[in-house]
């Protein structure tokens, strides 16, 4: 694979913010790398955006690991059992088969890179 086909760039200005299933009260994300947006068949890269009080329901991925990669705000991720305080700069890595969610218990927004592989949850 050469040339365009080798390659997709854009620009995260031009993106449309969404709210995806199970997302809730201002949880929103652009989709940047996805099969829809770029053909990816191995990995899902977003950044979102909670406003305060806006979560992501409680879920487990059975074969998907993630990083969470926080840019400004604050927040409680809930893993298994224990919930801990995420903040700016930190970096989380969850295996699959982990319940997990995440809440932004701020006063202004939470702001994060959620990259996951695989793509499928298969």
């Amino acid at each position: 694979m050469t040339g365009k086909d080798a390659i997709t760039i854009r620009n995260i200005a031009e993106e449309p913010w969404q709210q995806f299933p199970g997302h809730f009260g201002g949880a929103l994300s652009k989709a940047l790398v996805h099969p829809d947006t770029t053909g990816s068949t191995q990995l899902d890269y977003r950044i979102s955006t909670y406003q305060p009080m806006a979560y992501v329901e409680r879920h487990v991925h059975k074969v998907q690991e993630q990083v969470y990669h926080v840019l400004e705000g604050e927040g409680i991720m809930e893993v298994g059992d224990e919930k801990r305080v995420v903040r700016k700069h930190d970096v989380i890595f969850l295996r699959p088969g982990v319940w997990h969610s995440i809440q932004n218990t701020g006063l202004g927004d939470l702001t994060f890179i959620v990259v996951t592989a695989p793509v499928k949850d298969d």
